[in-house]
């Protein structure tokens, strides 16, 4: 498990790293970006290996990958769409969907019919992990902000102050 674990860490690594060449992202991204998608794939995998319905497993990863690419983007000021474009990159249900299309064109709709709904499934779920991820990233954000905000009230209020 542990070996399946890393390799499947170190391979969506290169292939988001190979993304992050493709699509231009800046190159003090490259490195973060990568990171943050294999992580969330190797979160994905790892789901998978325990049990998890494929759904629930690309939801699961999809939410940790929305969730470090707000993180490295604040971090790094940097916009998100970089960090959250190569966080989901490994979970886009190219083949199901090329699968779909060849077997509608070839004659057979009803499994066509059942590849397109299952990458339907996982667009869905990519979309929705992003969205609970941003939305997760903004109420923790806010909280530590009013956190602060009410610290500093407290602080700037005179009152008595024990010697």
């Amino acid at each position: 498990m542990i070996r399946g674990l890393l390799s499947a860490f170190v391979s969506s690594l290169l292939g988001t790293l190979g993304f992050a060449v493709l699509l231009r992202a800046p190159r003090r991204a490259w490195i973060p970006a990568s990171v943050s998608g294999a992580l969330a794939f190797t979160l994905y995998w790892f789901l998978m290996q325990v049990g998890a319905s494929e759904a629930s497993a690309i939801f699961c990863g999809s939410l940790a990958g929305s969730v470090l690419g707000h993180i490295l983007s604040m971090r790094m000021k940097l916009i998100g769409t970089i960090f959250n474009a190569l966080g989901i990159v490994a979970f886009v249900p190219g083949l199901g969907l090329y699968r779909c299309m060849e077997l509608l064109a070839m004659g057979n709709p009803q499994e066509g019919v059942q590849a397109g709904v299952a990458a339907m499934v996982s667009i869905l779920m990519i979309a929705l992990g992003l969205s609970m991820g941003h939305w997760c990233f903004r109420v923790f954000r806010r909280s530590k902000r009013k956190g602060r905000q009410e610290k500093r009230r407290r602080d700037s209020t005179p009152g008595f102050t024990a010697s």
